[in-house]
């Protein structure tokens, strides 16, 4: 499994799930074009773009080379990288019929093309791993999950890091162990 720096940009759920058994980084969907209405998720994606970097990895498709098109409008142009799915025919699994266009998105590619296409990109990758993770234990033990004050501590904890108040516990896990280490996040989760 590739660690990836940068936060990968992705238009769908189906996308994210593809890309998690592969890559391990903070991967961030767009929700196709909601991205266009979505003020909170867009200034996360610009936090993100300044601080480590973007990756913006959309399908080949119209609908997807407008929303690669609208990002890369949107981020300073230093902040991002993009990498490109072949234009490969064909349907996904999961669907009935192929799209509009019969292309394959990024969650029909194959694993072994989508490995290749991280490691021949300029991408900031390692095959090293985090040995000591913030995990989901760590979140209830310090308040932020499962307990009765715990909404409360969580979102004084996204405030703090300056992430959106609707973020996922596994995102904020995935930004955490990318972006600190455990016991800065500790310190930190004590001082709120």
């Amino acid at each position: 499994m590739l660690k990836i720096k940068e936060a990968v940009i992705v238009e769908g759920k189906y996308d994210k799930i593809k890309l998690s058994n592969l890559i391990d980084a903070l991967i961030i969907e767009t929700n196709g074009f909601s991205i266009y209405k979505d003020k909170e998720k867009l200034d996360f994606i610009k936090k993100l773009a300044d601080e480590r970097g973007v990756i913006i990895l959309t399908d080949s498709d119209h609908s997807g080379t407008q929303i690669r098109n609208y990002l890369a409008d949107v981020l300073k142009e230093s902040t991002y990288k993009h990498i490109y799915i072949p234009d490969i025919y064909g349907k996904e699994r999961r669907k009935a019929q192929p799209s509009k266009e019969g292309k394959l998105g990024v969650e029909g590619m194959s694993d072994a093309l989508l490995a290749e296409l991280f490691e021949k990109s300029k991408v900031n990758f390692s095959l090293t791993e985090n040995n000591n993770p913030v995990t989901s234990y760590d979140l209830y033990e310090l308040g932020i999950s499962g307990r009765a004050d715990a909404k409360e501590k969580k979102r004084a904890l996204l405030k703090a890091l300056s992430l959106p108040e609707v973020l996922s516990t596994s995102s904020l896990l995935s930004y955490v162990n990318s972006s600190m280490t455990r016991e800065e996040f500790i310190t930190l989760c004590r001082t709120l």
